[in-house]
């Protein structure tokens, strides 16, 4: 994809399939259509603004676009708009990650002056909670923050000896620190949250209990910084991007790499997979975005069936949040089944989580009250 007039800084795929949206160093989102591998439209620019993009992340329900600045500013976008709903400014001018909570209620904000900060979306304010806000983190410059799938705790990695810190996403609480001989770019948890995976600055991955905190497994490949990790939702197959300009597969039933790495012209700076796993999506400091044909390669090492997704976890682990209802419920929904939590602000509520055929879906909400509705 060209058209970029500086690095692209970061990938996302959107529902449905047929479009991503990059951001760059050059100020701007676009909207790609991959069919045709055109930009749709014009370039996403804020009124006024001429400052690099510098990390987006999609919201939960593929709705929304978080954007961070080098100015300190993050913007809220609205996908089918193209338009700004609402920006913030960071105390610090430069912020490092931006990352959804699983519900898409807050953001998690990582910066370049060792702090991080939790938004809430709606209101666009910094959460007032004792220790929560900021977070004074062992990081001189935050990299990477990453809340875990049941958003009980928030990862920071970073630069110097506290490679990773654990924090508890309520209180602010320091929970555990992970050591690292060098700095951490990158975190990615497993759906189940029983593992956390690194991206090192001397090119290794590593893997860690969630539990414990103990190193499970070391990926070696890559020799230069690994700047982005992305996990399939099946928690089998992770793709790694680095600036030793490949980005690489692995199959984590092995933890060995898959194939031959993938080339580009300059540093890789990020990576995303589409919804079923068959297409990755790199972004390259070479002002390129860059879409590889993953099933392709699967299919010639004999690994297709590392794109699977079991039964289990198609009812267990949430990939899309849906909307939230006046009693504030909130839908996750994925292939194959449906998984609903919710917060009752006015009643006790029992979640009934039912299997589903593949065409028809059936959510019943069983309120103590005696109250049904399907």
């Amino acid at each position: 994809m060209r058209g970029h007039t500086k690095l692209v800084r970061g990938v996302a795929h959107l529902p449905g399939g047929q479009r991503i949206i990059t951001c760059s160093r050059d100020g701007s989102l676009r909207l790609w259509d991959l069919e045709s591998c055109t930009q749709i439209g014009e370039d996403w620019r804020d009124e006024g603004d001429e400052v690099g993009v510098w990390s987006m992340a999609l919201s939960p329900n593929g709705r929304t676009i978080a954007s961070s600045y080098l100015d300190g500013t993050v913007r809220l976008w609205d996908v089918e708009t193209r338009k700004v709903i609402t920006k913030w400014k960071e105390p610090s001018a430069d912020v490092n990650s931006v990352c959804w909570s699983p519900d898409g209620v807050q953001i998690v904000i990582g910066s370049a002056d060792g702090m991080v900060r939790v938004w809430d979306v709606e209101s666009g304010e910094p959460l007032i909670v004792q220790g929560l806000n900021p977070i004074q983190t062992g990081h001189e410059s935050v990299y990477v923050v990453s809340y875990s799938p049941r958003a009980t705790k928030i990862a920071t990695g970073g630069y110097n000896e506290d490679g990773i810190e654990i924090w508890d996403a309520r209180t602010g609480k320091l929970l555990s620190t992970i050591k690292h001989e060098y700095a951490v770019w990158s975190l990615a948890w497993t759906s189940d949250e029983k593992k956390l995976i690194s991206g090192s600055g001397n090119g290794s991955l590593k893997i860690f209990d969630a539990v414990t905190w103990h190193e499970i497994a070391v990926l070696q490949g890559h020799n230069q910084v690994v700047e982005a990790i992305t996990l399939f939702r099946n928690d089998r197959l992770l793709a790694s991007t680095s600036w030793d300009k490949t980005a690489r597969l692995w199959n984590l039933d092995t933890n060995l790499s898959i194939g031959l790495p993938l080339k580009h012209e300059k540093d890789v700076e990020h990576a995303a997979f589409s919804a079923d796993g068959k297409m990755l999506s790199t972004a390259c400091a070479d002002e390129k975005a860059y879409v590889w044909n993953i099933h392709a390669i699967l299919k010639a090492a004999g690994l297709e069936n590392l794109l699977s997704i079991p039964v289990s976890a198609t009812l267990t682990s949430p990939t899309r949040h849906l909307n939230h209802d006046g009693l504030g419920t909130t839908f996750w929904t994925q292939k194959g089944g449906v998984y609903l939590k919710a917060f009752q602000k006015q009643h006790s509520m029992l979640i009934s989580r039912l299997q589903k055929s593949f065409s028809d879906v059936l959510v019943c909400l069983a309120f103590l009250d005696a109250k049904h509705r399907l």
